[in-house]
């Protein structure tokens, strides 16, 4: 069903409610201020927009594009697949505004880190320090130093996030770096024990965290090459 939006001056477009889109049996002409209009209605319905995204017009509107894709009410098997054509930072804004629903800031988020690997350095270190925690945790699985320092500064950014970074099987050595040397994620104890479980962490910082936590916990958690390293006689049995 293709979307129509009549001059104000067609008699046939008086009665029709404007908080729908109208009928019409053959591709109608697409009308940006129209659209638009529709998408603000406080009434609109989601049946309407379903009807404004099958109209070939939307996809050559960036402005209708980003409303559409964001309203509330846009069902989501028609506002996820929109994400596919948005531009990276249109994403961004739409993962951290409050009125769109989580499961579409998710979808592009997704959008997003799927992109990482092709975005240039100076939209990463963009995306770094303005995205969304879970995209700035993304960032920090790169090899570059300029997006990792502000990817760790980001305000967004929670431990937990930190530390499934550090967890990631193949996280870059830089990133161990960084963490271990930031003045406020190597303060946190998590982020401390996700350190200190990795040889990957430059010794010197290791042996700082180390003095933060006992004997046997330290026999828990660290790697067996970084025993001899951390601990004074490892091999030794506390007394009972």
């Amino acid at each position: 069903m293709n979307m129509e939006f009549p001059p104000a001056e067609n008699p046939e477009s008086e009665g029709q409610n404007s908080e729908s889109a109208p009928k019409s049996k053959s591709t109608s002409a697409f009308n940006e201020d129209a659209a638009l209009a529709l998408l603000k209605s406080p009434h609109v319905t989601a049946e309407a927009l379903a009807q404004l995204a099958k109209n070939p017009g939307t996809s050559k509107s960036h402005k209708v594009m980003v409303a559409l894709a964001s309203h509330p009410r846009t069902p989501r098997h028609v506002s996820i697949p929109l994400l596919r054509s948005m531009f990276t930072f249109d994403l961004m804004q739409m993962a951290l505004a409050t009125a769109v629903s989580p499961d579409v800031k998710r979808a592009a988020e997704e959008q997003i880190l799927m992109r990482l690997e092709s975005i240039p350095v100076g939209q990463k270190i963009t995306l770094a320090r303005r995205a969304s925690g879970r995209v700035a945790a993304g960032l920090l699985q790169t090899s570059d130093r300029r997006v990792i320092a502000p990817a760790l500064d980001n305000k967004r950014l929670t431990q937990a996030l930190v530390v499934q970074a550090i967890m990631k099987p193949h996280a870059p050595e830089i990133l161990f770096e960084s963490v271990s040397g930031h003045s406020a994620w190597s303060l946190c104890r998590e982020v401390q024990i996700a350190l200190l479980r990795s040889e990957n962490t430059p010794l010197e910082r290791a042996q700082e965290m180390a003095k933060n936590f006992s004997r046997n916990f330290l026999l828990e958690i660290l790697p067996d090459a970084r025993r001899s390293d951390l601990i004074p006689n490892p091999e030794a049995t506390d007394p009972k």
